[in-house]
């Protein structure tokens, strides 16, 4: 497993680095400490980039020393470029199976005007995002924790479930699963446009049944798997009619999650524009640190995920 470790000056990002000696890791597993020295701040000024990238190197020199003295097979470096760019290529280039950034908490309205490098990389990795949050008790050795893990039965989620399944967790760790089928509720549609077709009341029943079939079979399926790797389960079935993101979030804050893991649809863009995404509400909504779990992509077009970049901007 390549995990690469997005790294710069901030409280938030030294959280990676904790969270990073916090975790069991899979046998063999790598590590690189990179930092993008940013372009936009010292555009035409070469002798204060030369300085950015010194103080760069000063920081990722020392997260690999801290993880190499824990016995962490770890490398660094430090790139020129745009962070919510550069992010991705590397990634792709070093071919990681996931990328580890902090999140700083931005507001709406700062994410609105601003965009977020966090938000942007989560957006067009070309695997799977951990946004980290600092944990309220800080250690530095491995602890148990409560898993949040949501499926709703896809593919993207089953991906997600055997990822939890396949990694070494600390004793005594939890998982529970949590429903997320997407249902439109039957209020809503006695609500919309005198546009809109009439829903007969049987078709209603019969969406509402079929969507609480696959929440059990979602459910049955995890757990399996789950149970298989010796992990200790739970279960928290909602409502199908349930608005995902806020199921999650809400079993996530009353269990007091330590981390929520997810599948992402892949939706890059201008389809997340438009769409919006659960993966992505979650990751930046929660007070834990969230994994977004992907399938790594075989290629990666650095023009293709600038215009996703600019649309998310």
């Amino acid at each position: 497993m390549k995990v690469l470790l997005a790294v710069d000056a901030s409280h938030s990002s030294q959280a990676v680095i904790t969270e990073v000696t916090q975790r069991t890791w899979p046998e063999g597993t790598r590590f690189c400490a990179l930092n993008i020295v940013d372009l936009r701040h010292w555009k035409g000024l070469p002798e204060l980039i030369e300085d950015a990238s010194k103080a760069g190197l000063a920081l990722v020199e020392k997260a690999a020393t801290k993880l190499k003295a824990k016995g962490y097979d770890t490398e660094f470096d430090v790139r020129l470029g745009f962070p919510d760019k550069a992010i991705g290529k590397y990634a792709h280039e070093w071919n990681a199976d996931l990328i580890m950034l902090g999140s700083r908490g931005f507001n709406e309205v700062t994410r609105f005007l601003l965009g977020s490098v966090a938000q942007s990389t989560l957006r067009n990795a070309p695997c799977s995002v951990e946004i980290v949050r600092a944990p309220v008790a800080t250690t530095s050795e491995p602890r148990a924790m409560r898993i949040l893990l949501a499926t709703d039965g896809s593919e993207c989620s089953a991906q997600a479930v055997q990822t939890v399944a396949n990694l070494p967790w600390p004793k005594g760790t939890q998982v529970r699963v949590v429903t997320a089928v997407q249902l439109v509720a039957p209020d809503a549609l006695n609500l919309s446009s005198s546009l809109s077709p009439e829903y007969p009341t049987a078709l209603l029943d019969e969406i509402w049944k079929e969507a609480e079939v696959r929440a059990g079979e979602a459910i049955y399926d995890a757990r399996k798997t789950l149970e298989e790797a010796g992990l200790e389960v739970s279960v928290h079935r909602a409502a199908p009619s349930g608005e995902p993101r806020a199921v999650i979030l809400d079993e996530a804050s009353k269990w007091g999650a330590d981390r929520i893991v997810l599948g992402s649809h892949g939706r890059h863009g201008f389809d997340r524009v438009i769409m919006g995404s659960v993966s992505e509400a979650v990751a930046f909504h929660a007070n834990c640190t969230v994994d977004v779990v992907r399938p790594k992509l075989a290629s990666y077009s650095t023009e293709e995920h600038e215009l996703a970049a600019i649309a998310s901007a």
